[in-house]
């Protein structure tokens, strides 16, 4: 049965409706928004500088609804898509224009393409198979599994010590420009833009440059999950600097394999041992012992206002759902971490352009780049050092599970305390040392009670009785 051409286009048309709708919605409430905080301003001023101009104790309120607007501003057309393409059942359809080939890899992934060849599908299976073989713990032997863990760990120590003094600089210091004059850059969306796009043209060269063996299958919407959660919790995480002093967010991005945990459960119905749940509350304990042991007396006692409070849990909530769905991606589909990470950041960078294009923030950025190039090269290393640890993070994920990850982490908060005593000759307590031997021990039991559940479970194995086939 034929249709006219012009019917066929119009599946087409209506998709790019969507999208030239919501670019005339951003462009209409961002003029509205505008000419209601405008006031005794100029016209020509940007969203972004208006809401810098407001007072710091509800700004950030104003602007985290700002960004959720632009976030939307990419869901909502996405969705409606979503929907409308599964009502018409236009992905079955035979013309295979590049928007239905981009709309086939967002919604379904490459599921259609395994079917049509063959040959391919089994020769990719069978690598997949042999990558999966590969991944599971219980195929590495223990000395394998310990030069995993030390090029992991080593890997995110070096990139995020580096990259958490460069963000606390970015946030904190004043630059000066050719004249002399000193400023503070304030849009911490843009660095999440930058740090987040650079990520995303690496692995998207590392893809080109050496392709996977194991075919991607993941529907890229799924993606956008993991990245609206990765750069909520990263914005979170740089306006609770302005709001707390760094002892207080340090001790609780450390006490954050809790929420992970709990929010394993809740995602994945993940279980967990016993012995996981003392060394996690060990680890917590320990932290808290450290940082109050370690904290400088006159920063610490700083107050702590509810603002602060919010932006930390917020922060955990967020950064706490971004590594249970990212570990469940990888259990669902076998994708690669590189395939991870240059699918989330992709979904960054439209979440944090659009928001950023709609509040001016680009122009206001790139002004004060321009005029402080201090400021530029600082960003670059951060940019640099957030591309390396990611990819470090999601290999870790892939192949030692969240909690493991956190694990990790929450080490490289001793670290950075540890480092930051050392550089400024701060002084730790007794409690302070007593904490920080608190973490690792409740690490080398964790690694103990791990290797015998495992060396318990491939006994129990063995003394089955093999069946004939």
């Amino acid at each position: 049965m034929h249709v006219y051409k012009m019917g066929n286009r119009t599946p087409e048309l209506i998709i790019c409706s969507f999208l030239v709708a919501s670019l005339l919605v951003i462009h209409f409430f961002t003029d509205l928004l505008r000419a209601s905080l405008a006031g005794s301003y100029a016209l020509d001023v940007t969203l972004s500088q208006l809401i810098e101009s407001q007072s710091s104790e509800y700004a950030w309120l104003l602007k985290l609804l700002v960004n959720c607007f632009g976030y939307s501003c990419v869901f909502v057309p996405g969705y409606l898509i979503y929907k409308y393409v599964q009502r018409t059942n236009y992905l079955e359809r035979g013309n295979k224009t590049f928007l239905h080939t981009a709309i086939n890899m967002c919604i379904t992934g490459n599921s259609n393409y395994e079917s049509v060849d063959v040959i391919h599908l089994a020769s990719s299976s069978s690598s997949s198979g042999a990558a999966m073989e590969r991944d599971r713990p219980s195929k590495r032997t223990s000395s394998q599994e310990a030069v995993q863990l030390l090029w992991c760990f080593g890997g995110l120590m070096v990139s995020y010590l580096t990259w958490g003094v460069l963000q606390e600089k970015i946030m904190t210091q004043h630059y000066q420009n050719f004249a002399g004059e000193s400023a503070k850059f304030k849009d911490s969306q843009f660095l999440v833009f930058a740090n987040r796009m650079l990520a995303f043209f690496v692995a998207l060269g590392y893809l080109q440059w050496q392709p996977a063996t194991t075919r991607h299958r993941a529907p890229l919407y799924k993606y956008s999950y993991a990245s609206f959660s990765n750069i909520m919790s990263a914005w979170f995480q740089y306006e609770a600097l302005k709001f707390v002093n760094f002892p207080t967010q340090v001790l609780a991005k450390s006490c954050k394999i809790i929420p992970v945990m709990l929010m394993g459960k809740i995602m994945s119905k993940a279980k967990y041992e016993s012995y996981e749940y003392v060394t996690a509350l060990l680890i917590s304990l320990g932290m808290i012992f450290f940082m109050t042991g370690s904290a400088d007396s006159n920063k610490a006692s700083g107050v702590t206002t509810l603002t602060g409070i919010f932006l930390l849990s917020m922060y955990m909530i967020f950064d706490s759902f971004t590594a249970n769905w990212q570990g469940s991606l990888f259990k669902s589909y076998g994708m690669t971490s590189i395939q991870m990470m240059c699918g989330v950041n992709l979904f960054s960078t439209i979440f944090t352009g659009a928001s950023l294009s709609m509040q001016g923030g680009f122009m206001d950025s790139l002004a004060f780049a321009t005029e402080h190039p201090k400021f530029v090269f600082d960003m670059v290393i951060l940019s640099i050092c957030s591309a390396v640890g990611q990819l470090f993070i999601y290999h870790t994920i892939d192949v030692f599970g969240p909690v493991v990850f956190t694990i990790i982490m929450t080490v490289r908060q001793a670290v950075a305390i540890m480092l930051s005593c050392f550089i400024y000759q701060h002084s730790i307590t007794m409690l302070g040392i007593f904490g920080v031997l608190i973490v690792f021990a409740a690490i080398f039991l964790r690694v103990y009670c791990n290797q015998q559940l495992r060396a318990k479970r491939k006994r129990a194995e063995a003394s089955k009785p093999k069946t004939a086939v």
